[in-house]
């Protein structure tokens, strides 16, 4: 067999020969990072992989040194929002080397954070039309809200500052208002988030409490941090939920897919806190108004039967008989005491009697005539 084989050292060596001879110069990558680990000294070390539909289908071991990670790192982040991470997909300017000792290597000198932000724009435009396609962009507008929603289902992490801005906004309102959040742990970034919050919506909708409405909600953070909110499986148990669900993730300007297949969305966690208070106040400023017009209308009823009273005393007090003597009129009341109306119909020797205001006389009829005889004094 001798002269029919080689050692090991020169198979490493030809293979060192013929990869640098097939990658002389640095090439631009596309892979995924599978592991990555930043070593104190300043090193960067990587797992780069490749997956298909049937798994991963390639493997490379890669490196940043130290000289030129701490410019690729602030450099990635500054235009990302957040650093290089597992599972991220990125596009890196490589040199290829073999060594004999270590076998094939990548040593990464350049990266393009554009594409990894915009790879997952294009997700997020796929994942839009996916759902709009299979009609799930509308479905949690069709449910019905209360008019004060108080059971509340709150999905957050429990140790998040958005969760506790809530709570504690929730709380202090300058109105009184009790409100009754209930919280439901989950995972609110990374690969496993979506998994995390599904399964938490789940359970509260499940929930023998019966919840009015489920509050999805975390702060802030980097977009790419924040990319599990377009995550299409979550978006679909949003989507899908029996009961209203709102949502405030991130900032201001942050709008996720998540926010779209919502009933509600909201900018930050102290901005649904302020959406509940103001759906209280409003109907309490309602009730205030309903009871004030009540008063209103309950006042003028009784002054209009004040009044009526006040007339009908006042036609009761005219039409009193002694009010008529008082200004020297006589009542001439027979023998059974029923008012003389007419002289007709009277009779000498009849007894009459006369009522004044301040007493009677007891007449006797002498005679009766026909006309009246008036006789000035």
């Amino acid at each position: 067999m001798e002269g029919k084989y080689i050692d090991l050292y020169e198979l490493q060596s030809r293979l060192k020969s013929g990869v640098e001879n097939v990658f002389p110069g640095k090439v631009w990558l596309k892979a995924e990072i599978s592991s990555l680990k930043a070593k104190p000294s300043g090193h960067c070390y990587m797992e780069l992989s490749q997956s298909s539909d049937i798994g991963i289908i390639a493997k490379a071991q890669a490196v940043i040194w130290a000289s030129r990670y701490r410019f690729i790192d602030p450099f990635f982040r500054s235009v990302t929002g957040t650093g290089l991470s597992e599972g991220m997909n990125i596009l890196v300017q490589v040199s290829v080397t073999f060594s004999q000792l270590y076998g094939l290597s990548l040593v990464i000198d350049d990266i393009d954070p554009s594409f990894t932000v915009g790879e997952k724009e294009q997700l997020r435009r796929q994942t839009i039309e996916r759902l709009e396609r299979e009609g799930y962009m509308d479905m949690q507008k069709e449910l019905g809200l209360p008019v004060l929603p108080y059971r509340l289902a709150v999905i957050s992490a429990q140790d998040a500052a958005g969760y506790r801005d809530f709570a504690r906004h929730l709380e202090d309102n300058g109105y009184g208002f009790v409100f009754s959040p209930v919280l439901f742990p989950a995972i609110m970034q990374g690969t496993e988030s979506p998994a995390s919050i599904a399964a938490a919506l789940e359970k509260a909708a499940l929930c023998d409490d019966g919840f009015d409405i489920v509050l999805i909600m975390r702060g802030g953070g980097a977009s790419l941090d924040l990319a599990c909110y377009d995550d299409y499986s979550l978006a679909v148990a949003i989507a899908t939920c029996p009961v209203p669900v709102f949502t405030a993730v991130g900032h201001d300007q942050d709008y996720h897919i998540c926010d779209m297949v919502a009933y509600r969305h909201l900018k930050t966690p102290t901005a649904m806190a302020d959406e509940l208070i103001d759906c209280y106040a409003e109907e309490d400023a309602r009730l205030l108004s309903f009871a004030s017009r009540l008063k209103l209308a309950f006042m003028n009823k009784i002054y209009a039967m004040e009044n009526r009273l006040d007339m009908l005393q006042t036609r009761i007090r005219s039409a009193d008989p002694r009010n008529i003597l008082e200004r020297g009129y006589v009542l001439a009341l027979d023998a059974a005491g029923v008012p003389v109306k007419k002289a007709v119909g009277r009779s000498a020797g009849e007894s009459i009697t006369l009522m004044f205001s301040d007493g009677t006389l007891d007449c006797e009829v002498k005679n009766v005539n026909s006309e009246l005889k008036w006789q000035a004094k």
